[in-house]
């Protein structure tokens, strides 16, 4: 599926999450992001948008979904409501995203409404698990310092990522960091090692 994701946000200057255009039977976005030429950047790679699934609505992704929607009028796609819902999205759904069947994981901590999609190949895991942010390379989880946000709760949900992640998994497109290609499972692994800890991620929090 490597070929098919762009990632549109890309070039961004300002403050954003990673928007991910998966090209396929269905032309999704997965999360709108907060770069003001989002919409031009899907329009460089294709004319229509089928679908827009958000992991979870923090301004960094949904900032441009207003915009998203007025341009392509997409299917929405989201846990919790949000006035271009079209869609919700419970525990163990399934979405096409592109040419796969991707299950649905709730994965709050970071924000309660967060959900993670899981196929046989790829994980978009937005900011439950990333790669890389700043704090650890090579497997790395959502800051939970903030209101509303529950250490504990991720911890479980990374857990629960990990029970349905299939062992062949080898693409993770994250909300922040940088896509990562390979052991997939390893880099949730030590996410969760590293959460377990309880260090403070950031070292003010």
């Amino acid at each position: 599926m490597g070929h098919a994701v762009h990632h549109v946000t890309e070039d961004a200057e300002t403050f954003t999450c990673n928007a991910f255009l998966v090209e396929g039977g269905r032309t999704t976005l997965v999360d709108a992001g907060a770069m003001e030429g989002v919409v031009a950047a899907i329009r460089d790679h294709v004319d229509e948008l089928e679908r827009v699934v958000v992991t979870h609505q923090h301004g960094d992704h949904v900032a441009q979904l207003e915009a998203v929607c007025e341009a392509f009028d997409p299917e929405v796609y989201a846990y919790a409501d949000h006035p271009e819902r079209t869609h919700a999205l419970e525990d163990g759904d399934t979405v096409e995203i592109g040419d796969e069947t991707f299950e649905v994981v709730y994965t709050p901590g970071h924000a309660d409404d967060h959900v993670s999609f899981v196929s046989e190949t790829s994980l978009f895991s937005g900011d439950a698990v990333v790669h890389d942010d700043g704090a650890f390379e090579g497997g790395s989880f959502g800051r939970t310092d903030m209101a509303g946000q529950s250490r504990e709760t991720l911890i479980e949900s990374i857990e629960r990522l990990l029970e349905r992640l299939p062992d062949a998994v080898e693409s993770m497109y994250a909300g922040h960091g940088s896509v990562f290609h390979g052991d997939v499972r390893e880099i949730v692994e030590t996410a969760l090692e590293r959460a377990e800890r309880r260090e403070p991620k950031y070292p003010d929090e």
